[in-house]
């Protein structure tokens, strides 16, 4: 990457915390209780290093603790590395803390110029922009009163609002977008892609994968200080659900073990597991005969590669084996039906039926199926998939059959979010056209 492009460059930097164990506050007790200045050192960043082009929007993910707000902080020169070097090329605009340097007895006008000035604004340049900032926050009516009375909503609204009016050349964020309304958070990313097409490089914190996906052209995974992975963001933040989703039932697999509690997989107990692959999600839960069942599924996108992150569309793919327990007659058949769901309610957004399937069949994996929405048309925000297999005989009166593989909230995927569509579960494309007569 040519230096000229770079608008910042992180290289090696090491930072550690001092814990103490019971620190002494005076002189005296310095003297007195030597041993209560005893420390351990948390090692909170680990020789990081990347770069971060100008114009490009990155997202910093991870657990809590794992360094991202140390990182953030760092950037802004609140804090500074142990070792390793750090160099910000632009001016820089920081949501680092909701209302930070926001004096609770001065009224909201007041802090906008004690806060734009911090930001380097000098005082002509707040005045022209001052109506700007106040129409942005929606906050006219409260604007002359002490921030002391604004709920955290409001303190956003007006942190974010003087931060995106300073042109700033780097935008610092750090799950500031969590709070508020929902109608505000859109105006907030429409907001943050206007600054992005005209040029701003933006590095954002958040624990929301769909926020990330919608803003972020490439994600940063941190974990016990280091990088563990940086690049696309759908794939990086698929692939820390997917880590997340084990590493929780990793812990309650132990939880069960220490409490003696029995985990049930199925209801017959000789099953396998419901997928041995990367994409299960913890919330599954199966049932069935399995006379028939699903064996490896995969959720995949166009280029046939594992995906949790899909845009409005795109072409989704669901693969699976099929494995009979013993031989099917010629007269059975089977059929399937998948459903997706919204992860906000449980709520059914689309379901598919497939015509029944005969042929004879014997015991062990037989069929490779595959399943693919040509265009998933699906508003920005969580989803699920849930599969259903019924097997019936030729002679069988029973509209579905026997249910013999069944998997509730198999795979969960984030349709990323574009605010030029419909809201609701539906996204449609619309235009609208006023002319004057």
């Amino acid at each position: 990457m040519k230096q000229d492009q770079i608008a910042i460059d992180v290289s090696h930097v090491v930072k550690n915390f001092r814990i103490y164990k019971d620190k002494s506050h005076t002189f005296k007790d310095r003297i007195l209780f030597r041993k209560r200045n005893a420390y351990t050192l948390n090692q909170v960043l680990n020789d990081v290093s990347f770069q971060v082009k100008k114009g490009e929007a990155v997202g910093l993910i991870g657990h809590n603790g794992c360094g991202k707000s140390t990182t953030l902080k760092l950037l802004n020169k609140i804090l500074y590395p142990d070792s390793g070097t750090i160099t910000m090329h632009g001016k820089i605009s920081s949501l680092i803390e909701l209302g930070a340097g926001f004096h609770p007895d001065m009224t909201g006008r007041e802090n906008i110029y004690i806060n734009a000035t911090i930001f380097g604004l000098k005082k002509h340049e707040i005045d022209e922009r001052l109506d700007d900032i106040i129409r942005f926050s929606e906050l006219e009516e409260f604007i002359d009163t002490p921030v002391r009375t604004y709920s955290s909503g409001m303190y956003m609204r007006l942190a974010f609002s003087i931060a995106i009016n300073v042109n700033a050349e780097i935008l610092l964020i750090d799950e500031i977008l969590a709070v508020g309304d929902a109608n505000f958070q859109k105006k907030c990313f429409n907001k943050l892609e206007e600054i992005k097409k005209a040029g701003a490089t933006i590095v954002i914190v958040s624990h929301t994968m769909s926020q990330i996906q919608s803003i972020c052209d490439r994600a940063i995974w941190l974990d016990k200080g280091k990088i563990v992975e940086d690049g696309k963001a759908s794939d990086v933040c698929g692939d820390y659900t997917f880590a997340m989703n084990q590493a929780a039932i990793a812990r309650e697999q132990m939880e069960n073990e220490q409490t003696g509690k029995k985990v049930v997989s199925n209801p017959t107990q000789t099953h396998p597991p419901i997928y041995e692959g990367r994409q299960c999600c913890r919330h599954a839960e199966r049932m069935g005969s399995m006379r028939l069942r699903f064996h490896n599924i995969r959720l995949l996108n166009d280029e046939m590669q594992e995906s949790q992150a899909f845009s409005y569309g795109d072409r989704m793919n669901l693969t699976f084996d099929l494995v009979a327990e013993n031989d099917l007659r010629e007269d059975e058949s089977y059929s399937f039906k998948i459903g997706i769901y919204s992860n906000e309610d449980g709520k059914l957004c689309s379901s598919f039926v497939s015509k029944d399937i005969t042929g004879t069949y014997f015991s062990g994996i037989h069929s490779k199926c595959k399943f693919t929405i040509e265009n998933i048309n699906l508003a920005g925000g969580d989803y699920f998939i849930s599969l259903q297999m019924y097997l019936k005989p030729g002679d069988s009166t029973d509209k579905d059959g026997e249910l013999t593989d069944s998997i509730w909230h198999f795979v969960d995927f984030t349709m990323k979010a574009d605010h030029r569509l419909s809201t609701g579960v539906a996204a449609m494309k619309n235009e609208w056209n006023v002319s004057e007569e």
